[in-house]
């Protein structure tokens, strides 16, 4: 007998309404704050690598605490409180705008401490997700919900371009504070039930508890060879971030709206690949599919870098479009792989190490990124995170090469030994 559609759940609509709007609005003011700081605040390319910097520094600080203390709580409870932290965090830079107080220093402390909430609710998410729908159907869902982030991720930006054009980055902020509300709005009808965290043995600190997470993670093939792979590619999206917005502008001289257009029809692939995903993967194989996302996209991700002004900006539609959809394929399937292979109890810790792993770098990346941009110019520093994406697929195939389905992968036997004895 056929499972029901996830589409007939009740908890899973909300779930996905919520990530919807949330999703459109961080793509909205993901060009809104950049644009932000160069148009209106007129930052150098440091500076808006620091920006980059600043909402990623809280993976490496605090992440693997924050996934010892995830796998301690109910997790909806602390997803709807990161949601609004989020919330009245960004409010604070239209309010400041329209007092004629906004800095370059202001942006940089909401987007620290947003990415304080966002360390929390991206880890609990993860963990939370196969209590909402099921450890047997997470792939369908991480495929849904990307899907639902990849049309924000195509209609944001072209949005966000416009908004910035007639109404000004600074109120264009307004549109994600309210998304992260309604997110937590969906958050809390959720009826889905969740199990009581497991209390920590007498006398165990939380050193003992991060120690475990971080040994599940380095003892697997398959989670030591993703965590690397995703670092390399974030650190290499990290320093294409600190430059895109400078190459757009002043390289190519485009105006915010068309900047907005450029990178939404480069990202319509985003979609297309969150459709086909599960398809993919059971033809490929759920292993097999990790790896060669990568390795037939990263090559072609790098035409952007040889983008002119006029009709060659066409190349950085192509570079976009080829790098977003090998990227959307590799982040369902490889975070699908980690929730059927890990046990629950240490799946927030497992989660946050990966994050700590993956996103640690980001903060750095952005740095290089920001000061290889005002040494060697944006389009040079473009080509060189090309050359480095480069690498992710090499690192995925040495270690997970042969093996086709999750059923191949030692460690998924050692988690249903593990799920049965609990």
């Amino acid at each position: 007998m056929t499972s029901p559609s996830l589409f007939a759940s009740r908890d899973f609509r909300l779930l996905l309404v919520g990530q919807t709007t949330s999703q459109l609005g961080a793509q909205v003011s993901g060009v809104a704050l950049p644009l932000l700081a160069v148009v209106s605040l007129q930052a150098s390319a440091l500076e808006v690598g620091l920006l980059g910097a600043a909402s990623t520094l809280a993976f490496a600080v605090i992440g693997l605490p924050a996934g010892a203390w995830v796998d301690r709580v109910r997790r909806r409870p602390l997803l709807v409180a990161s949601d609004l932290l989020r919330a009245v965090l960004l409010l604070s830079i239209p309010l400041a705008a329209v007092l004629g107080m906004l800095t370059m220093a202001q942006l940089l402390v909401v987007s620290l401490l947003a990415g304080v909430a966002r360390v929390f609710f991206d880890v609990g998410y993860r963990s939370y997700l196969p209590s909402v729908i099921g450890r047997d159907r997470v792939l369908a869902g991480n495929s849904s919900l990307e899907f639902v982030r990849a049309s924000g991720q195509v209609a944001g930006p072209a949005l966000g371009g416009v908004l910035v054009s007639l109404i000004g980055a600074a109120s264009v902020v307004l549109v994600q504070a309210g998304t992260f509300a309604v997110s937590a709005l969906c958050l809390v009808g959720i009826r889905a039930r969740e199990e009581a965290p497991a209390v920590p043995g007498h006398g165990r600190r939380m050193r003992s508890e991060i120690a475990e997470g971080l040994s599940v993670v380095f003892r697997s093939r398959v989670l030591r060879a993703t965590a690397l792979a995703s670092a390399l590619s974030n650190f290499s999206f990290a320093m294409a971030s600190a430059v895109n917005m400078v190459f757009l502008s002043r390289t190519l001289g485009l105006t915010p709206a068309l900047i907005g257009v450029v990178i939404a029809v480069g990202s319509v692939t985003v979609i297309v690949g969150a459709a086909f995903t599960t398809r993919l993967s059971r033809a490929v194989g759920s292993v097999r599919i990790v790896w060669l996302s990568l390795a037939l996209t990263a090559p072609l991700s790098l035409l952007g870098a040889f983008a002119q002004p006029g009709w060659w900006t066409l190349l950085i539609v192509a570079g976009i479009a080829a790098g977003e959809f090998g990227q959307i394929v590799y982040a369902i399937t490889q975070v699908s792989v980690r929730q059927q292979i890990c046990p629950d109890r240490v799946l927030g810790r497992v989660n946050a190490t990966m994050q700590v792993l993956v996103m640690g770098l980001f903060p750095l990346g952005a740095v290089v990124g920001g000061v290889l941009g005002d040494a060697i110019g944006a389009r040079w520093t473009l080509v060189a995170a090309g050359g480095l994406l480069l690498v992710c697929p090499v690192v995925l195939w040495r270690a997970l090469r042969g093996v086709r389905d999750v059923s191949g992968l030692p460690e998924a036997a050692a988690s249903a030994e593990a799920s049965s004895g609990e």
